[in-house]
């Protein structure tokens, strides 16, 4: 009787053992998987030559990964997300309509991507009566990144005052709107054109003509280091989540923007072009100069949420395909990160 009731005992003292929590304090895992990482992260950006800022958020969560989140990059085309957000908010208002037509003009023509200009044969010829709604004008602003429907819609918007005040509105912070894409890529040439009087093609034209090969590199690194129409990682991303998350346009306008952000048909190779080919990603591209950016919301499988990611790369003087692929490699080792890591 003693002896079962000794082990009967001894068993009752190693089951309380066993429950309590070990007095040892060991660092997460989740630490060191952060570490590497960020180390991994690090390592893939050399591959673009340049400066890389990142930001991802997992929507659901709030889990970030960061590498220079802080620092202000050219936003190129990325510009569009801020515009589209802000003459959506005017939809909202009732101020336009999205079926409502705006006629285009020929100084409404703006050199660089898209269809608009070189559908209307620019700068040649503009056939009288053309007109587009501001549904299209979105959809080619953001589907083919069309320069000429991006400076519509910012005048649409009200200009770059209007944009920065929506986002001040939002909180958003380090992010900032200055000229139209077409002052954009005049500065980007250095040409000195005067963004507060009507763009004329006329000038710009003429302003070409004195540009050489060689004083072309020079203006790309000025350019890179301009402060206007930059944003940080952070503040993209931010932004980018607000819209996911919060009620900052209506239902409407909201599904408008996503659907037409996952149909986008520029950068497959940047946030897109590692992920496996269902992946759902909603995202916008831009280029210019050194710089190659790429900044969107993409879906998990199953109920693993959402991850919101801005990837920009600056002051590169390797070429698109060096950018775009060290896009793709940090975008792939987030995405598995935040699979592996819910």
């Amino acid at each position: 009787m003693k002896r079962i009731f000794l082990l009967t005992y001894l068993v009752i003292i190693a089951t309380m053992l066993l429950a309590q929590k070990p007095t040892t304090t060991y660092k997460p895992a989740l630490d060191v998987s952060i570490q590497r990482i960020d180390t991994e992260i690090a390592h893939l950006s050399l591959i673009s030559g340049g400066i890389v800022g990142i930001s991802a958020i997992h929507a659901e969560t709030g889990k970030r990964i960061i590498q220079n989140d802080q620092v202000p990059f050219p936003m190129a085309s990325c510009i569009k997300v801020p515009i589209a957000i802000e003459l959506l908010t005017k939809v909202d208002s009732g101020l336009y309509s999205f079926d409502q037509l705006i006629e285009i003009e020929k100084d409404d023509l703006h050199p660089g991507s898209g269809l608009i200009t070189e559908r209307f044969n620019w700068p040649n010829s503009l056939k009288p009566g053309v007109a587009l709604s501001i549904r299209s004008l979105l959809e080619l602003m953001l589907l083919i990144s069309d320069n000429s429907a991006a400076d519509i819609c910012l005048r649409l918007a009200g200009g770059p005052k209007a944009v920065n005040a929506c986002m001040k509105r939002l909180n958003i912070e380090g992010l900032r709107v200055d000229r139209p894409t077409s002052f954009m890529i005049a500065d980007w040439y250095g040409m000195k054109m005067d963004k507060n009087k009507q763009w004329s093609y006329n000038l710009f034209d003429s302003l070409a003509k004195n540009l050489t090969p060689e004083n072309e590199i020079p203006d790309s690194r000025k350019f890179d280091s301009d402060l206007q129409d930059t944003s940080t990682p952070e503040a993209m991303s931010d932004l980018l989540l607000k819209l996911l998350k919060e009620p900052i346009l209506k239902p409407g306008s909201k599904a408008l923007l996503l659907d037409i952000m996952k149909r986008c048909e520029t950068g497959l190779t940047r946030i897109k072009g590692l992920l496996p080919p269902d992946t759902e990603v909603m995202h916008k591209t831009g280029s210019i100069a050194m710089t190659a950016n790429d900044v969107g919301i993409i879906t998990l499988p199953g109920d693993g949420g959402h991850v919101v990611i801005s990837v920009f790369v600056k002051s590169s003087e390797k070429g698109i395909p060096d950018r775009e692929r060290a896009i793709a490699e940090v975008s792939r080792t987030i995405y598995d990160y935040f699979i592996l890591n819910p």
